[in-house]
């Protein structure tokens, strides 16, 4: 698919490059405010060490708005917040056990579709609805490609499904649709706000 390289954010990006790198750290740490707000709507489950958060929600929407390179350093000034033991992961916890326990692989798995997503926005994939479900669901297995072989390090393989996919499949989906609606809706809206012509 060959299209423009920008995403929403770009939409409103300043022109000086002065203001423009502002813009760009600000956008940036919005993105992991974001993920690390989510990360308070969680609920542990008792059967299994990974809880049920809001933080895939947040970063496949926050990728898909900011880009890949906006987008994955969200991700990755999320991470170094909660390894400097902030209480931004799930549950108010941090440290860098969390990164190294049970779900470090779904957190390192974050960072990963943060750019596969945001680099399938800047391409246009967000704009319309097919396109915009493929690029998140391909974000979200993403995360489940890093998250499962590490959480099996510590159930075992006969276990890491029960325990690291299957509670999370029809929350995924939740979410994943919810995403989709909102990001091919606010471009479309974009173009009724802005002049003709003013969105590239």
């Amino acid at each position: 698919m060959h299209a423009p390289t920008w995403t929403l954010a770009d939409v409103w990006r300043p022109s000086s490059r002065s203001h423009a790198l502002l813009y760009d750290g600000v956008l940036t740490l919005a993105g992991s405010a974001l993920i690390a707000l989510m990360a308070q709507l969680s609920l542990r489950l008792p059967w299994t060490p990974v809880p049920i958060t809001g933080q895939t929600f947040a970063v496949l929407l926050e990728a898909a708005v900011l880009g890949a390179r906006r987008g994955a350093s969200a991700v990755a000034l999320y991470l170094c917040m909660g390894a400097a033991g902030m209480p931004v992961f799930a549950l108010g916890s941090g440290g860098i056990a969390h990164l190294l326990g049970p779900t470090g692989g779904y957190l390192f798995g974050f960072l990963g579709a943060a750019w596969l997503v945001g680099w399938l926005a800047e391409h246009g994939w967000d704009r319309r609805l097919p396109t915009t479900a493929l690029a998140l669901l391909l974000g979200n297995a993403l995360i489940y490609a890093f998250g499962l072989p590490w959480l099996a390090l510590f159930v075992g393989w006969s276990a890491v499904l029960p325990l690291g996919l299957f509670p999370f499949i029809l929350g995924d989906l939740f979410k994943l649709f919810l995403a989709m609606l909102l990001l091919p809706a606010s471009w479309r809206l974009v173009h009724k706000l802005s002049p003709a012509g003013g969105v590239r």
